[in-house]
């Protein structure tokens, strides 16, 4: 596809995103802090130009960041701001969409863009088309089916995770922000998060198929890796990598020789798949299946004998997901969410 055609497309999904999602008018103002030192940035670039006529485009490369900052600083509570970075904008210790919130501003944050290749850009612009009805209809389901079930099984093609426990109160990523303090975050949408409410009730074995590596892309390996997982922690694993390998050797010797699983996450954009990837991992959690996390560091949820400094890991792995169920009820087969 041609860069016109996905601008062009960029556009039709960014001005249902603003108008669905965020709700903006030309009544508000809008501020787009953008660079163009990738390909996806720049066709975000020139999609919101479309479909924010009206917005004040700043080029973060020509500014200083105390420019920026106080362009930022003098917008209206309500007022939108869109960050679209190749890599992160660092305003000194502002740090940029906490103290966006804090002034009651809507945020849209694109980083890391230029982690991903220019063949992967149309997967990109394809995650940021919003199904209203998809993502709230599944997400609160699916949140409310997380928050009352009693336990939860993975079947990985044979191998079974198994949660005994119940969990942890789910959050959502689905564009809804009714009642919520802060309108905005990361993009793509489409996401259920939770863990165990006891860690130590997770055990049994998952096949993952990709994982999150040091260079903070995902890593697929010719073979699934098996974990093999008692007491809420990895205890061994089959057909590791060295690349894996190098992951678990630093959480071990970083959080004292345990690696802990924590989130268990649902993605929710159809957008993304096992086959249709993208190399920046936070952007691909995104994907339609499950995930779950290695190490200590899970701010969500505070846990007796965790110390949130004490977490330095959130490592993101992707489980083969074949099904995935909640006390007797299947949630999610064969690649989509049955709820």
């Amino acid at each position: 596809m041609h860069t016109e055609e996905l601008i062009v497309t960029t556009h039709k999904h960014l001005s249902g995103l603003l108008s669905e999602v965020f709700q903006h008018t030309n009544q508000e103002h809008a501020v787009v802090v953008y660079d163009t030192r990738c390909l996806l940035s720049t066709i975000l670039m020139e999609g919101y130009k479309r479909a924010l006529p009206h917005a004040r485009l700043i080029d973060f490369d020509a500014h200083t960041p105390e420019e920026v900052r106080g362009l930022l600083e003098a917008l209206n509570p309500s007022d939108l701001v869109v960050l679209i970075q190749s890599t992160s904008f660092r305003l000194d210790a502002f740090r940029l969409r906490v103290e966006l919130f804090k002034l009651r501003l809507k945020v849209i944050e694109h980083p890391h863009l230029s982690r991903m290749s220019d063949d992967e850009a149309p997967y990109v612009i394809d995650s940021l088309a919003y199904d209203a009805e998809y993502y709230r209809h599944v997400g609160r389901s699916l949140q409310s089916k997380i928050d009352h079930a009693p336990k939860g099984v993975l079947d990985s093609g044979g191998e079974l995770l198994v949660y005994d426990s119940a969990f942890e109160p789910s959050k959502v990523n689905i564009g809804d922000y009714t009642g919520m303090t802060n309108w905005g975050g990361q993009f793509p949408l489409g996401e259920v998060f939770t863990e165990a409410q006891d860690l130590r009730a997770v055990h049994g074995r998952v096949k993952i198929y990709c994982f999150g590596d040091v260079t903070y892309k995902i890593n697929t390996p010719e073979t699934p890796i098996t974990l093999i997982i008692e007491g809420g922690q990895v205890v061994a694993c089959e057909n590791s990598t060295p690349a894996f390998d190098l992951i678990l050797s630093n959480i071990r010797r970083d959080e004292g020789e345990v690696v802990w699983i924590r989130e268990l996450g649902f993605g929710l954009n159809r957008a993304f798949s096992k086959t249709r990837t993208v190399a920046d991992t936070g952007t691909y959690e995104r994907m339609c299946g499950v995930h779950i996390s290695l190490g200590a560091k899970h701010g969500t949820y505070g846990k007796p004998g965790f110390k949130r400094r004490d977490g330095m890991y959130h490592v993101d792995v992707f489980a083969d997901t074949h099904t995935f169920s909640l006390g007797n009820e299947v949630v999610y087969r064969d690649g989509a969410f049955v709820v």
